[in-house]
This record gives C-alpha cells, sequence and structure tokens, in this order.
C-alpha cells in the first residue's frame, strides 16, 4: 500500500481543502466535549454533594434515582432519545440543533460518573473537616463551598483526568446525528476520496493530541492545587 498525503490538500468544494474541513470538524470535536464536560461538572458536583446529603433523604433519594437512570442507559441510546423521542415533548427543543442535544446527552451521562468521583471524595474527608467549618458558623451550603468542596476536588483530580479524556473519545457518537465532528468527518471523506486509511490516522493523530492536551492540562492543576497530606489523610479516614 502506498500512502497518499496530497488528499488533504485536495478541494472538497465546501471547504478548500479537506486538510481545512479536519480542522474545522477538529473545533466541532473539542467544542463537544468542553461543552459536556462543563454540564457534567456542575451537575455531577450538585448530585454528588446530594448524594452525601443523609439528612436529607428526598435529595439523597433523588441523586440516587438520578445516578442509577443516567448511568444504565448507553450513551448512543441516550443520544438519539434526546434526539428522536424528547424534542416532540418539549416544544423549547424542537428547534434546536444536533450539536446542543448531543452536549445535553453527553453531559447527562458524564454528570453521574462525576457525581460519583465527588460524592467519593467528600466521603474520603475526614469528620473533622465538617466539623471545623459548623464551629465557624458556616451554613451547610457554605461549609460545603469553602471547606469540603475545594478538598473534594484535589482529591478526585486522577479520576477527573479520565473522565474529561472520556468526554473526549465519548464525543465520536455524535457523528451518529451528523454533528461534523471528526468520525463523522473520517467517514465521510473516507468514503468520499477512497482513502480511509490516511484519513484514519490523520483523526486518530487528533484525538491522541487532545487526549494528551487534556492530561498534562491536568497534571499541571493538581500539581498546583495539591495540599501536603491530603491525600494520606483522605487514605486514612477511607479506612
Amino acid at each position: 500500500m502506498t500512502w497518499d498525503w496530497k488528499v488533504f490538500f485536495q478541494s472538497p468544494g465546501d471547504y478548500p481543502t479537506y486538510w481545512q474541513w479536519m480542522m474545522s470538524a477538529w473545533g466541532w470535536t473539542l467544542s463537544v466535549a468542553l461543552s459536556a464536560l462543563a454540564i457534567a461538572l456542575v451537575l455531577g458536583s450538585i448530585i454528588g454533594i446530594m448524594r452525601t446529603l443523609h439528612d436529607r433523604p428526598i435529595l439523597a433519594g433523588f441523586a440516587t434515582c438520578w445516578v442509577e437512570l443516567f448511568r444504565n442507559i448507553p450513551l448512543l441510546v441516550q443520544i438519539f432519545l434526546w434526539y428522536y423521542v424528547i424534542p416532540p415533548f418539549i416544544p423549547a427543543l424542537k428547534n434546536v440543533s444536533g450539536f446542543f442535544l448531543v452536549v445535553i446527552a453527553l453531559g447527562l451521562y458524564t454528570s453521574v460518573r462525576i457525581a460519583e468521583q465527588v460524592r467519593s471524595g467528600l466521603q474520603a474527608l475526614p469528620r473533622g473537616q465538617r466539623y471545623a467549618g459548623m464551629a465557624l458558623g458556616f451554613t451547610g451550603p457554605q461549609y460545603y463551598r469553602f471547606v469540603l468542596l475545594p478538598l473534594a476536588y484535589r482529591i478526585i483530580i486522577p479520576p477527573l483526568t479520565s473522565e474529561a479524556m472520556n468526554v473526549l473519545k465519548n464525543s465520536s457518537v455524535a457523528f451518529a446525528v451528523s454533528v461534523t465532528e471528526l468520525t463523522w468527518f473520517a467517514m465521510q471523506v473516507g468514503e468520499e476520496t477512497a482513502r480511509p486509511v490516511e484519513i484514519y490516522a490523520a483523526v486518530t493523530v487528533l484525538y491522541i493530541v487532545s487526549a494528551v492536551a487534556i492530561n498534562r492540562i491536568m497534571a499541571v492543576i493538581e500539581r498546583r492545587s495539591r495540599v501536603p497530606g491530603l491525600t494520606k489523610l483522605a487514605g486514612a479516614r477511607s479506612h
């Protein structure tokens, strides 16, 4: 087999070159992943906190149902539900683009995984942290915001790193509803040019570059936010 990288400099019609089309698709991939991750972090934190409210059984029960619902339905099925099934019942979603529906589906799917990580991080903290916040006169939301969550996030940065990388990889299912991200680009252009090997090789490299970049960014965040002895303290609490 001979490689023909000149295919990327041919004109597909809609774009000056296939290379520029691929860069646009890469942008859509990153947009889907980052938008979904933002939704997942916010919802996941809220649900994770609610999972620890044992004195509020209604909230804790709702959070448990949320987790069990979204983590037991395959991601691709959730995307199809949001794209084909839910809009007819919610008029505001009828004219929403596939991009936003995929972001919602991926964000909700990922939120339950982050919720469990947040819950684990909170439960790993020594009870004294909670009592210290209460002794300072903090309300429940305040000691979660100023005492517990900052420490819990530091503990769960490693699993959050994996989750951020998973969001990037899971964004590839957006091709199923014709969002023009990298996987959709590879399928379309591979057939159009009859050079699928070169196209998929280039797309694979872009996924690897993106994942490695996320990993390095999270490593920097972990290093700069590290509290000496916190991990050991959390480990002792978990035992």
